[in-house]
């Protein structure tokens, strides 16, 4: 069975969007070109991407508009949009839980949820997440979209690992 891994950058305070639903604050503390490039070594296990309309659409219209960034997967967007699939991205018309617990029963590598927050919140409250990879950006929002919400049971986790760098912290942990 495939892995499901959540891979996601919030503020100090929880939020992985601001209050308008931007993303222009996912930065370290200063302008350091020596980022632990964690995506890179995250990615080797991945050959599936999982996300929601919202996120899809800001990749697509504001965070690269004229190259698709994740052409090295198969990308699933959950959506009530009518669209257009391709081979690289396949818009599916069904709940996310549903998704990913058929695409975990499929061969091949791991499965990345890539956001946004309803969709997570939905896996998170499902217990579908096996592996929580979450960077801890330098910035306290004080609002916006925040990556957990209420939870109706509580989730225990190990922590695998944490490192730092550029006043970010990545904290990897797995159920227990």
């Amino acid at each position: 069975m495939k892995k499901v891994s959540l891979f996601i950058a919030m503020s100090l305070d929880g939020y992985i969007a601001d209050s308008k639903g931007s993303v222009n604050w996912l930065t370290g503390q200063d302008n350091n070109d020596n980022n632990i490039d964690a995506y890179s070594e995250f990615v080797k296990d991945i050959d599936t991407v999982v996300m929601g309309w919202n996120t899809y659409h800001q990749i697509v219209t504001e965070l690269s508009p004229d190259e698709w960034v994740y052409q090295d997967f198969i990308t699933y967007v959950v959506t009530h949009n009518q669209n257009e699939s391709s081979d690289k991205i396949r818009f599916a018309n069904e709940s996310p839980v549903a998704l990913v617990k058929r695409l975990v029963e499929e061969n091949g590598k791991g499965i990345w949820i890539c956001g946004g927050a309803n969709l997570i919140q939905q896996l998170v409250k499902e217990d579908v997440i096996n592996c929580y990879y979450i960077t801890v950006i330098p910035t306290i929002l004080g609002s916006g979209i925040r990556l957990f919400e209420k939870a109706d049971h509580e989730i225990k986790l190990k922590l695998l690992k944490t490192q730092s760098y550029n006043g970010m912290t990545d904290l990897i942990y797995i159920k227990r």
